[in-house]
């Protein structure tokens, strides 16, 4: 069911509010005040007597309470506290129609915050830097959530509205425009969207019905209602939403935010009954419609086929990989990093995906995971060096150029960009940027803005911060304008000679991921890890940072890496006549079948 029903002068608002006894539509910049009680109709829902045009404000009161904006309104111009507006999706003209869709698997993605991704923080900016990415050699583009949340400013993962387009980015029509801009340069468009759970301010759901349920908790409280009483009309709302993002805004993918925390006992799981939807939808659309699935549970489950008893996603983020190389780059060993670290870890993640499999992990406590079996392959799985959560979660949000050398940036761009997974990068790091991503909020609520600097404060009381920063640092505040600015990237750096070198890189490799067939395969059983002079180093778990010499195997290609301060003479195990087609430092090949590299060094080779 929609909110709305399409008339041939409007839309006719309808709500689901199972417990009330009388609910008014609200027009508040028209005659009425209100406009008169809704009529009851089947299953809890209530309905207008007639259409409303596009614009035009509205809201309901329930049992003659306050006015409230609809659950599924597309369109909060005032904010989430406001009334809802009515959005016609049909008036914007798209341009798109020799788009045929893009399926994401295996293909090059880019996550970016709309807000910080220019100076502007606007779709419409961010369309004016579409042909950095086409240059780059991005085919996704992922748009970090822009549901409608509280304040003007913020990561987007608190959002309350969840149909509606944040205005301060330019609103549902900004959406539209901004897509209809990505696919006229030829990229993908995929949204981060947010079912687990509703942020603090503006969340008036529980006022409609039992959206919410304390038979499960999560780490925000109650839990989404998904298998309790009324949950039928609660898991429509959910998968109303993806369909409707699909329709109306012709996005291609969704990323689904920590699907672990939808809990679902339900015979069939909401994630496997969307999957099948959008399955079906893409077929409607003609056009192929992908599902990533943001899940720490190690489990294949969420890329196993529904008709397997899965949830049947297109992929899933796979977060081990980073993991793997950031405690191998760095010698981080705090918080979960410390079950990582040894080169054999990052050889289990590049080949198996999940290092714990079924395993047992110091950092949980427990046994983790369940293999992924061999049939399976890579490109359902999403990996990268950095993204929003890995940088923005650290306690003063910087990034990896703030402790490697741009040589060891190359090196983990090879190791991602050429793995047998579906890479993806997070905005700036194709430049080396040492601009930092820093949690940040704008909450005109007191009481509210407090207890998130509190909260703050108090989450990076552990985690070992000031071992890893050399003494104590003080965690920006959320709510301070300067923590946003501090997150806007600077286009400017692009231009100095060591970006510009970097940004270099990351373009050839996402080259020859295009044109060398086995440097962008899937194929995890082609794929291994080798390594070799650091008998100190990073060798186990208590180690420090790896500085010795690492080769990614990928069929007959290679990718030799030297993360020390000496030159070295790497092996490449006899793959016969091997050239350097890339290399960011100093590279040769000698006739014995080793690459001779600089010092921080990395060759791809083919």
């Amino acid at each position: 069911m929609t909110t709305v029903t399409p008339h041939t002068a409007g839309f006719v608002p309808r709500v689901w509010a199972p417990a009330a006894q009388r609910v008014d539509l609200v027009l508040p910049a028209g005659p009425g005040h209100p406009a008169g009680p809704m009529h009851a109709r089947d299953g809890g829902w209530w309905e207008a007597d007639g259409p409303l045009p596009h614009g035009t404000d509205y809201a309901f009161s329930l049992d003659g309470g306050d006015p409230r904006p609809d659950p599924r309104s597309a369109w909060q111009p005032e904010g989430v506290h406001g009334p809802s507006r009515v959005f016609d999706p049909s008036r914007h003209v798209w341009d798109d129609g020799a788009w045929l869709g893009r399926d994401v698997r295996g293909r090059v993605v880019y996550e970016l915050h709309v807000g910080t991704f220019t100076p502007q923080g606007t779709f419409a900016a961010a369309a004016e830097r579409l042909e950095h990415l086409v240059d780059l050699g991005v085919d996704v583009v992922e748009l970090m959530p822009v549901a409608a949340f509280n304040g003007a400013h913020g990561w987007g993962y608190d959002g309350v509205s969840l149909y509606a387009v944040h205005e301060a980015y330019g609103g549902p029509a900004g959406l539209q425009a901004f897509v209809d801009a990505a696919h006229g340069a030829g990229l993908a468009v995929c949204l981060d969207v947010v079912h687990n759970h509703l942020g603090p301010s503006g969340n008036y759901l529980g006022e409609f019905g039992p959206y919410f349920t304390d038979a499960h908790h999560t780490p925000w409280g109650a839990a989404i209602n998904l298998d309790t009483e009324g949950s039928e009309e609660v898991r429509r709302w959910i998968l109303d939403s993806a369909g409707r993002w699909f329709r109306d805004f012709h996005v291609d993918a969704l990323r689904l935010d920590a699907v672990h925390a939808l809990v679902d006992t339900s015979d069939r799981h909401v994630l496997a009954e969307l999957s099948d939807e959008t399955a079906a939808l893409g077929a409607e659309l003609r056009r192929p419609l992908s599902l990533i699935a943001e899940v720490d549970l190690n489990d294949p489950v969420s890329v196993t086929p529904t008709a397997e008893g899965g949830w049947g996603m297109t992929a899933q983020w796979a977060d081990d990989v980073h993991h793997a190389l950031h405690a191998l780059f760095t010698g981080e060993r705090h918080g979960y990093y410390v079950d990582f670290g040894a080169p054999a870890t990052l050889r289990k993640a590049m080949t198996g995906v999940f290092v714990h499999d079924g395993e047992m992990s110091t950092f949980r406590g427990e046994v983790w995971g369940a293999p992924v079996p061999a049939e399976v392959d890579g490109h359902r799985f999403v990996v990268f060096a950095s993204d929003h959560d890995q940088v923005g979660n650290r306690a003063i949000g910087d990034r990896p150029a703030e402790r490697l050398t741009d040589g060891q940036l190359a090196a983990e761009a090879a190791l991602v960009l050429l793995s047998p997974f579906t890479p993806m990068l997070f905005q700036g790091e194709e430049w080396g940027t040492r601009g930092r991503f820093q949690f940040f909020t704008d909450h005109p609520e007191p009481e509210l803005a407090e207890a998130i600097r509190k909260g703050r404060r108090s989450e990076f009381g552990e985690h070992g911060w000031a071992e890893i920063y050399g003494g104590d640092v003080e965690v920006p505040d959320p709510q301070d304008p300067s923590t946003l600015e501090a997150s806007k990237l600077t286009w400017d750096e692009t231009t100095e000679p060591a970006h510009a070198a970097l940004l270099a890189w990351y373009r050839r490799l996402t080259q020859l991921r295009r044109e060398v067939d086995d440097l962008g395969s899937g194929d995890r059983s082609a794929t291994d890890l080798r390594w070799g002079g650091d008998d100190e180093g990073a060798q186990d778990a208590a180690g420090g940072p790896f500085r010795g010499w690492l080769v990614l195997h990928r069929g007959i290609a290679r990718v030799a890496v030297n993360l020390g301060d000496a030159a070295v003479d790497v092996p490449l195990a006899g793959t016969g006549s091997l050239s350097v087609q890339a290399s960011f430092g100093q590279a040769s090949v000698a006739e014995d079948g080793t690459v001779r590299l600089g010092p921080s060094s990395v060759a791809v080779l083919a």
